[in-house]
């Protein structure tokens, strides 16, 4: 989620709008010459302006809509689906600036929520909210811990549907420049499915998900809880505590083993918040492939 609509759409509205008021107050074209005698841009401020202005309205304070791009919230989220997100759930906040105007609410253990990724607002990342402000998150040889309280994790008995796994990766050029085509992608996701191992966790009375474990070693490579936490490396990934700031956030995402999140680059500020996920309404495979609305649902 790597472009933001908002900065074609916030600029359009407003230019638009500007002609269009300017015209009501000062040229007066419309309502002297006609409206298929005025300018072009003046045409255009009364065809467009109230439009993109409901749909800014719209995406900005209400519903916007996202797509996944990658794998890190499976098994919630698979790369490809295409959800709706609450606007409004953690306050009104201005579009582009992210300013917040009126606060109706915060994160709770459990929400997946949108931001603006720390190290680059540019970018829109999607994770499980695990902690909040003043909470000690720690991990402990496979107990997930909150405030001391171990997180409810049971042993989940759940299948995939294989076509979602063959999308796990996607083909096309990687960051170190080998290219996977499509066949390989979907080979590198099933022998993937072969080692994973799937949990529930039920983080607070509202929320009920799965995660999912591979066992790989990823803690060489979590720079942030490197620099916080010593037992990290000492118990080799096993063992690991934080604690969260005041109006921040320690965020995960369900595919714990290929998720780079909090345990990464650190905490999410309260004002990175972009909205709560909250509906799954279609999913697109790559390619040329129609979208599909069986994966439709709540996001839990």
């Amino acid at each position: 989620m790597d472009f933001d609509f908002n900065l074609i759409l916030v600029p359009a509205t407003l230019l638009l709008g500007l002609i269009w008021l300017l015209d009501k107050l000062v040229f007066k074209q419309k309502k002297n010459l006609g409206f298929e005698k005025s300018a072009a841009p003046i045409r255009w401020a009364y065809d467009f302006f109230p439009i993109l202005a409901v749909v800014l309205g719209v995406r900005s304070f209400l519903i916007e809509p996202f797509n996944i791009p990658s794998s890190s919230m499976v098994p919630t989220l698979y790369t490809g689906d295409f959800i709706a997100v609450n606007k409004y759930a953690y306050g009104i906040r201005l579009p582009l600036v992210n300013t917040k105007v009126l606060d109706l609410g915060s994160p709770e253990r459990g929400d997946v929520i949108v931001f603006r990724y720390p190290v680059n607002p540019k970018i829109y990342y999607i994770k499980r909210v695990v902690g909040v402000g003043g909470d000690t998150v720690s991990f402990n040889h496979g107990v997930l811990s909150v405030n001391g309280k171990a997180v409810a994790t049971t042993p989940a008995n759940f299948t995939p549907n294989p076509k979602m796994t063959e999308q796990l990766y996607s083909a096309g050029k990687t960051e170190t420049g080998e290219v996977i085509i499509p066949e390989q992608a979907k080979a590198m996701g099933m022998a993937e499915e072969t080692h994973a191992s799937y949990y529930q966790e039920v983080p607070s009375a509202k929320h009920t998900h799965l995660v999912r474990y591979l066992g790989d070693q990823w803690y060489p490579y979590a720079e942030f809880l490197q620099k916080v936490s010593p037992t990290l490396n000492q118990t080799q990934g096993q063992s690991w505590q934080v604690t969260v700031p005041q109006g921040q956030y320690f965020v995960m995402g369900d595919n714990r083993d290929r998720s780079a999140d909090s345990r990464f680059w650190g905490f999410v500020p309260d004002q990175n918040l972009a909205g709560k996920a909250v509906y799954v309404w279609t999913h697109k495979a790559g390619g040329f492939s129609m979208p599909s609305f069986n994966r439709n649902g709540a996001i839990h």
